[in-house]
């Protein structure tokens, strides 16, 4: 997939006020600090697109950013992120579980995993969560060209084991690496046929009309 365009739209605190557009969404998602941000900058070629933050618990909103002006990619707040009030951290949970499971236009959540650690169990929680409830997802590895990250090759062993212990089969897996330039083609190839995809079986006329533009 060629990037053309890629722009900030907006943030929403509120799944019924995001847009109602009918075009594909992509949301990602993961413990705090996990590292969202860089991934889209990394994707979309930006350095600044999303703003990147050492803070934990930064992104506190649903922030979308729309791509070649024909699909999403949706930041959703850090899960997991201790150093916030009880309420607080109930508003995001309960905002991310409203978004994936109402949000018709989401094709697949992409949840972020950092490579340079083993399977965390809140992780598996959130995925065994997803598959509940039949929600679509691939899994992208972050960080692997950061410091500490000689071991992700034997991470996500470990980590594709864990989930065989209760899968019978796995789910599609990126890894990515900004100074390797690796997973960026990879994940753009996969978001790319599930967008056509998703135009090829809209029956709206605004899917339609995308489409043919195609």
């Amino acid at each position: 997939m060629i990037i053309k365009s890629s722009e900030y739209k907006a943030s929403y605190v509120e799944v019924n006020k995001c847009p109602q557009v009918n075009m594909p969404e992509f949301a990602f998602i993961g413990r705090s600090n996990v590292g969202k941000s860089s991934l889209i900058n990394y994707l979309c070629g930006r350095k600044a697109l999303s703003k990147v933050s050492n803070t934990p618990g930064k992104t506190q909103t649903i922030n979308y950013f729309e791509i070649n002006n024909h699909f999403h990619l949706v930041d959703l707040p850090g899960y997991s992120f201790a150093k916030v009030s009880r309420e607080l951290r109930e508003k995001w949970n309960g905002m991310i579980r409203n978004y994936i499971l109402k949000r018709e236009q989401l094709q697949y959540v992409c949840l972020l995993i950092d490579s340079r650690i083993p399977p965390q169990k809140i992780d598996l929680e959130f995925i065994q969560w997803m598959a509940k409830n039949r929600v679509a997802f691939v899994i992208i590895f972050t960080k692997a060209d950061k410091p500490g990250s000689r071991d992700v090759a034997t991470n996500v062993q470990v980590f594709q084991n864990e989930l065989l212990k209760e899968w019978a089969e796995l789910p599609p897996m990126f890894v990515t690496s900004a100074e390797r330039n690796a997973g960026r083609d990879e994940v753009w190839d996969f978001i790319d046929k599930a967008v056509k995809y998703f135009y090829a079986h809209n029956v709206s006329k605004e899917g339609s009309d995308i489409a043919k533009s195609e």
